[in-house]
């Protein structure tokens, strides 16, 4: 196992840590920033999301750089950002910090894409490939979920929602990039007898 697989491994067990720092309340005390307080808890939380996203700007750059591509990491990696993305804003729904129906257009496009790409698979053999705009959309919704836990901790004394701002900005990218895809590979639904 080359380090940017190791990388993403450790990202994947990443995900259960942040999920317990966020379903269970912890007796680590809380902040008061500007009036707002904030848990403990949560603050750790969004630390251990910052470490996972940056093992996911790391295991790629790594791989590419040092030819290190392999079977594993095309099929754990893009996994992995999607387990922990979607866990992050499972979450914030519930904490209140995200509206649900913006989260449910960001997971049906996740799977909607996930689902493009495995026909392609089927089709060609070959996994598709991040473009531009895929990628714009992972790291407006790591950055968004960032703010989104953190948001309180920094921006309360401003007033400035800077969370919600960047979660619409990813909400255009995610929708933008998923339509992208689909006319970027339309050939992929049609017959074969045709």
């Amino acid at each position: 196992m080359n380090l940017p697989n190791k990388l993403t491994v450790f990202r994947i067990i990443l995900i259960p840590i942040f999920m317990l720092l966020l379903a269970i309340t912890w007796p680590w005390g809380q902040l008061t920033v500007g009036g707002a307080v904030i848990p403990i808890q949560q603050l750790i939380a969004a630390i251990v999301f910052i470490v996972a996203s940056l093992t996911d700007m790391l295991d790629g750059k790594i791989a590419r750089k040092n030819h290190l591509v392999t079977n594993f990491g095309k099929f754990a990696d893009p996994l992995a950002d999607k387990m922990l993305v979607m866990t992050a804003f499972i979450f914030l729904v519930a904490l209140g910090k995200a509206p649900a129906w913006v989260v449910a257009i960001i997971v049906c496009r996740e799977l909607a894409v996930t689902g493009l790409r495995l026909l392609i698979v089927e089709q060609n053999g070959q996994v598709m490939a991040a473009a531009m705009p895929g990628k714009i959309k992972t790291t407006t919704q790591m950055l968004s979920i960032i703010f989104l836990l953190l948001n309180d901790i920094f921006f309360a004394a401003i007033h400035f929602p800077i969370g919600l701002v960047l979660l619409y900005i990813c909400l255009f990218f995610t929708i933008y990039s998923g339509a992208d895809y689909f006319i970027q590979n339309r050939q992929v639904f049609k017959d074969t007898n045709d």
